[in-house]
């Protein structure tokens, strides 16, 4: 049987702390990326009836975007399907896309039209968008494809 010196010892426990804050590292979110919806999780929208902040222990990228959710079965449901449950345009403000810019939206202000997540800069603007759906909708299309590459308006 073969024993340890203290240098092998020392020399394995730190490689297995290095390995492991690489490991741990990879569970987060990578930096830099955006994080969508503020950090709520797109699902409970559908699931819930109503936004719920997510954990960045359960993410997944899509849309060049990273969503989180409260759950790794939220975060399963939306890798399984994630036209049904990311939110339109990237997760940026409906109204502002069919207006020609990009803002990030207050999560909380939000409506499912035909079977969609749409989310709005504003509360005040949720009636609107309800009675107007199919205008909004229209003009986000068809200025989606240009305002997609423009850069986040700070607004």
């Amino acid at each position: 049987m073969r024993t340890l010196s203290r240098r092998t010892f020392l020399s394995s426990t730190a490689t297995a702390i290095v390995i492991g804050s690489f490991a741990a590292r990879a569970d987060a979110p990578p930096p830099g990326r955006r994080i969508a919806l503020g950090g709520y999780d797109p699902v409970a929208y559908f699931t819930d009836g109503h936004p719920d902040k997510g954990s960045s222990e359960f993410w997944f990228a899509f849309d060049d975007a990273v969503y989180l959710f409260r759950s790794a079965e939220h975060r399963s449901m939306f890798a399984a399907d994630p036209e049904r449950y990311a939110p339109q345009y990237s997760g940026f403000c409906a109204a502002g896309v069919s207006k020609g810019y990009k803002v990030e939206p207050d999560p909380e202000a939000w409506v499912i039209a035909n079977g969609k997540l749409y989310v709005l800069m504003l509360k005040e603007r949720v009636p609107d968008f309800q009675n107007d759906t199919a205008a909004f909708v229209d003009k986000a299309n068809a200025n989606w494809p240009q305002v997609r590459s423009l850069p986040i308006d700070p607004r």
